[in-house]
């Protein structure tokens, strides 16, 4: 089955909904909105949009995060334009998402969004015009010169497809310290053929000085097996180990992500040529988004409980429909209960966190 088809988050607002589960992803949003509202002032100091803004959030997801991305985004154009002495424009705003993703989640929270817009902004604010695109952004989703701002937040390190010739990464769901080089090599270059497309398909649909702000987890260091790149899939990897006996149907399994350096995100961008990097900032973030503890280097025996459960919450609601695809529903509750206790005893003794990245681009 292509991965598009089961690459999605789980659906719904029940408690283990991505809508409920989805914090990590809001905290990273709210990092990178001052360089949101950087780059939407300088498209609007150089004329990039006049009467009518067309934006873009790709890989939106479903739930309350993906109306905050639109509303901020909508809240710095209307400051901005304020700030200028100019008119606020009309706004068209694009939704985009896989085929599996939960639209109807988000068309259901409509009404209250534009109820808030209005009431933020005045009567005679807009009108505001948002849309769902559904598809992948690895192909064309827009007109040419249709795009004047894109925004991507937790996306582009979901690969296309599995990287060809993993065959000898034995139990390894992902790199792992014991891969062999080819595996490495195997999971950089599907990186790079995917973020290369994606660049572009971009650079036929934004028009000249648009501009791009992309936020997605990387790694800290040029070594592949870091701690902030694959430790956390060690766990889940030994996880399943625990689950399926003599690593039954496990040794053709591997996770469809990559966490780049940041020199590869660099040459990338420079080998593809169509868009100016001008900025590029990295943060860290717990792993469980609930903690807020960012000075000891290991948690309590408690709090290493807690974090272990929500840590699992949250990989559970982005990868469930995935592994249910492989190997079935039956194991889903145990495999993730087994997660729980692998998170929460390397947690008691070392804490890791997310390394993430954010980029400003602007179409050449």
């Amino acid at each position: 089955m292509a991965l598009a088809n089961i690459l999605y988050m789980n659906t719904g607002d029940g408690e283990l909904s991505y809508a409920n589960n989805s914090l990590l992803q809001e905290t990273a949003i709210r990092k990178v909105i001052p360089f949101i509202k950087h780059s939407i002032k300088g498209i609007a100091n150089c004329d990039v949009f006049k009467d009518c803004i067309t934006v873009a959030d790709l890989g939106c997801s479903s739930g309350p995060n993906t109306l905050l991305v639109a509303s901020n985004i909508i809240d710095i154009v209307h400051e901005v334009c304020k700030e200028n002495n100019r008119k606020v424009p009309q706004f068209q705003v694009c939704l985009n998402d896989l085929f599996g993703n939960d639209f109807n989640i988000l068309f259901k929270l409509l009404p209250d969004f534009y109820a808030k817009i209005k009431k933020d902004n005045g009567e005679s604010f807009g009108p505001c015009f948002l849309s769902a695109v559904p598809g992948s952004f690895y192909g064309r989703l827009f007109p040419n010169q249709s795009l004047h701002f894109v925004h991507s937040a937790n996306c582009n390190h979901w690969l296309s497809q599995m990287p060809q010739g993993l065959e000898n990464n034995g139990s390894s769901i992902y790199m792992a310290k014991t891969s062999p080089p080819n595996v490495f090599h195997a999971y950089g270059k599907q990186f790079n053929i995917d973020f290369t497309k994606f660049l572009q398909m971009r650079s036929e649909e934004v028009v000249c000085g648009g501009s791009m702000v992309l936020t997605f987890p990387a790694r800290s260091i040029v070594n592949p097996t870091s701690d902030d790149s694959c430790a956390f899939w060690e766990l889940l990897g030994q996880s399943l180990i625990d689950m399926l006996k003599e690593g039954s149907n496990l040794n053709s399994f591997n996770i469809p992500l990559y966490f780049p350096c940041e020199d590869e995100v660099r040459n990338t961008i420079e080998y593809e040529g169509s868009f100016s990097l001008k900025n590029l900032n990295v943060f860290k973030l717990n792993l469980d988004p609930h903690d807020t503890d960012y000075i000891n280097m290991n948690d309590s025996n408690e709090l290493s409980q807690i974090h272990g459960k929500n840590t699992s919450n949250m990989l559970r609601v982005a990868l469930e429909p995935l592994l249910v695809s492989h190997f079935g529903s039956s194991i889903i509750d145990v495999l993730f209960k087994k997660l729980e206790k692998h998170v929460a005893e390397y947690l008691f003794k070392k804490k890791i966190r997310h390394f993430f990245v954010t980029i400003t681009l602007t179409k050449k």
